[in-house]
């Protein structure tokens, strides 16, 4: 780019990495200093502070009226804060919610949103006004406390940050994302924090540690339990980073005859209630926690869902360690003290830390009020000094008033000193009057000012009283300042004060959240989770399936879609699963609890697992821990996997038997006894020792048998003293216990099959 535009009024241009950069620059700290990130000194961001301010010049007090939250919303856009009124509204709304926010800011009337998630009403609905917690914030802003600033249009001046009695970012947390970085801050107990703030001031090298034996840990305005082992927390606090487990609040109601229910009375921290219960009845659907029946929610005012297990015979903390894992019954709560230190500069900082700048900020706010009211003492005494003259020489006072053109000059220019007639005695002289003997600007004001009725001799001893109590002020408040001991032992009776005003005594002041250690939730088994019933397993040619109540007689006749007829059928119990396995090889595994009921024809079993069109189902088992099994494709491969490995956990199952091209999987059977026979398309049968066949969870396996032409038709597992047993072509079931013709090694050719062998090459 070139240096210099060809227009001389315009600016000299720059590079467009550099521009991009600067401005992008002044965009992330403008968010970080003025939208995202909180004060440490009083815990606001702009537009709380600026909503604040205005419901005090509004003077919406905690004791007075309400006005309509459009009202003060506008106020608040036009006078100090021009970014729309619905942001405003919206965290003026949220400062009124008891649910959001541990000690709420704003007083609301109407319809401020619930902790379901609804939205508060419109603000021309609403009205609001300031709480007590509020006005102790606001405290000492005319008393040049703080500095202040020009609004936007330089109209109006706003405060920089707020007085804070208390450390307002820990009691009633913050949240904000920011550029490049991002905040959040549980709320706390203010008594506790008070306490904390006491041992820091009495003890300022205090360890990070020590204070929570004052700030155990977060007081959620919702309740609830925290499960956070204590050197976790410890280690949050000390590092500014790190996170909360909460949990929900329960009881176990009993009904009576052995029936029970859990009643959920606090839910975790910025849960909507509405929500939960979605995820809660959608964990009931999908049956991830089968021991969960129903949910209700009962609330009011106050939180009370109903959660009712399947059976009575259920352990209710199985249950709830099921639904911490599958629900927001539990949460984790993350913290990340991002604040700026005075205004200006973002920092994560530790507990301590954030305690230290709210200390060493009360300190800076009680000096500016001390020296402030030390200059309306001086002030005072001035006019006291003038007044007092006047009194005693209320004559010469009088004379000059009524006879002079000027008085204000006249009696500027009186020497009021000693020698004048009615001179103050030795035991009235209090300070003299201003110069040698005469009477400043001020007093002389004053003087002229006086009303008639102030001329009793009442009225003198009154301020006479009125400059002795200022002058022991001020004498008070000149200790105050030159002594740093005094100026923290004022800040902790502030803390005492303020710790009493909001403490235990106060409504909703007492410590909400609780602490319990997790316990151990370990893996829960599918008995234990269901009741265990009998049922009866039908699944058609077409991929039907479903579960029949009870042990029905399996040569019953059962009724199938046209076109569709029995497959598999066999006796299970609801606390089975069973092992679905596909001619791809797949394994894929079902609870039986979850199977349709045996009303209707089922459901496709495809629509339960993910098993390709093109796959078939080649067997349907119970499982058996414990057993093994005997896999073999077509090609006539095969070994033996324990049917533990062959458990999924997806719907997409796990592979097993590695098959390529057309080769299948031919044989899936319970491997039992100590041989293998093992039958080929070509009629010939080889039986070898059940040794012979390597144990493998995965994988193509070893030859069986060998083929010129063909493949495997189907191979099983005896054991050689009861003999090989078969179906003849009358149904009949014939053994042969002399097999040393057809023994042979694994991987041989075999011979063909005895005389009555089934002409299908199928051993059952």
């Amino acid at each position: 780019m070139s240096d210099q535009t060809d227009n001389p009024n315009m600016n000299l241009s720059e590079p467009l990495r550099r521009a991009l950069g600067e401005r992008y620059l002044t965009y992330a700290l403008s968010t970080i200093m003025h939208r995202a990130l909180p004060d440490a000194r009083d815990g606001l961001k702009p537009v709380h502070r600026r909503i604040l301010f205005a419901m005090r010049e509004l003077r919406l007090s905690s004791s007075g009226g309400f006005r309509k939250s459009a009202k003060i919303s506008g106020d608040v856009m036009g006078n100090y804060h021009p970014h729309g009124d619905a942001a405003i509204y919206d965290a003026m709304a949220r400062l009124a919610q008891d649910f959001n926010v541990r000690y709420p800011l704003v007083d609301g009337q109407g319809n401020f949103g619930n902790i379901d998630g609804d939205n508060p009403a419109a603000s021309r609905y609403t009205e609001a006004r300031m709480t007590a917690v509020a006005e102790a914030l606001l405290e000492g802003l005319n008393e040049n406390a703080v500095d202040f600033r020009e609004n936007y249009d330089g109209t109006l001046t706003e405060p920089v940050v707020l007085p804070a009695q208390f450390p307002n970012l820990l009691a009633n947390g913050s949240s904000g994302i920011a550029v490049g970085m991002a905040t959040n801050i549980p709320p706390h107990n203010i008594a506790e924090l008070c306490d904390a703030c006491l041992h820091l001031i009495k003890t300022p090298d205090a360890r990070d540690d020590t204070l929570l034996n004052y700030v155990p840990g977060p007081d959620f305005p919702t309740g609830g339990i925290i499960v956070e082992p204590p050197e976790a927390i410890a280690q949050a606090y000390r590092t500014g980073k790190g996170g909360f487990r909460l949990r929900c609040r329960y009881e176990v109601e009993d009904l009576g005859r052995g029936q029970w229910q859990i009643v959920v009375t606090e839910i975790p921290y910025q849960v909507q209630k509405s929500k939960l219960i979605e995820k809660l009845a959608e964990v009931i659907q999908t049956k991830k926690v089968p021991i969960l029946a129903d949910v209700r929610d009962e609330s009011a005012d106050d939180i009370r869902l109903i959660l009712e297990p399947r059976s009575k015979n259920v352990d209710p903390d199985v249950l709830m360690g099921m639904l911490y894992r599958n629900s927001d019954l539990e949460v984790r709560f993350s913290l990340n003290m991002n604040v700026l230190i005075e205004g200006v500069t973002p920092k994560v900082c530790s507990m301590k830390e954030v305690l230290r700048a709210f200390l060493d900020f009360r300190r800076e706010v009680l000096i500016r009020r001390s020296q402030h009211r030390m200059e309306k003492i001086d002030h005072r005494l001035e006019v006291l000094e003038g007044l007092i003259v006047a009194f005693l020489n209320l004559d010469r006072v009088i004379d000059i008033i009524r006879y002079d053109d000027d008085p204000k000059a006249a009696l500027m220019r009186e020497d009021w000193g000693k020698d004048h007639p009615r001179a103050m005695t030795e035991a009235d002289y209090v300070s003299p009057p201003a110069g040698d003997g005469e009477l400043s600007e001020v007093q002389v004001e004053a003087i002229l000012n006086m009303r008639l009725r102030s001329l009793r001799r009442l009225e003198e001893m009154e301020l006479l009283r009125e400059q002795s109590e200022l002058m022991e002020e001020r004498a008070g408040l000149e200790d105050l300042l030159e002594s740093e001991d005094l100026q923290w032992q004022a800040i902790s009776d502030q803390m005492r004060e303020t710790r009493k005003k909001f403490g235990k005594d106060y409504e909703g002041g007492a410590r909400r959240t609780t602490f319990a250690e997790a316990g151990q939730i370990e893996d829960v088994p599918l008995e234990a989770m269901i009741d265990r019933e009998p049922i009866t397993v039908v699944c058609s040619q077409m991929g039907w399936i479903r579960a029949m109540t009870g042990h029905i007689d399996l040569s019953r006749e059962l009724k199938f879609k046209d076109g569709d007829g029995p497959r598999f059928i066999f006796h299970a119990e609801t606390t089975d699963r069973l092992v679905v396995v596909g001619s791809n090889g797949r394994f894929y595994t079902l609870s039986a609890s979850n199977l349709p009921g045996g009303r209707g024809m089922g459901e496709p079993l495809r629509l339960m697992v993910d098993l390709p069109n093109e796959v078939q189902i080649h067997s349907l088992l119970t499982h058996k821990p414990g057993r093994n099994l005997l896999v073999a494709s077509s090609a006539g491969d095969g070994f033996i996997v324990p049917e533990d490995e062959v458990i999924a956990q997806t719907r997409t199952g796990k592979q097993v038997l590695n098959v390529r091209g057309d080769v299948t999987l031919a044989v899936c059977k319970p491997a039992e006894g100590d041989c293998v026979a093992v039958v080929g398309e070509n009629r010939k049968v080889l039986v070898f020792g059940l040794e012979e066949l390597p144990e493998m969870a995965r994988g193509k396996g070893v030859r069986l048998q060998k083929y010129k032409d063909g493949g495997l038709s189907d191979a099983t597992t005896f054991t050689l003293a009861d003999g090989l047993s078969w179906l003849d072509p009358a149904g009949r079931t014939r053994t042969e216990t002399d097999l040393a013709e057809w023994r042979g090694k694994r991987a041989g050719a075999g011979r063909m099959a005895p005389r009555g062998f089934p002409r299908d090459n199928k051993f059952t």
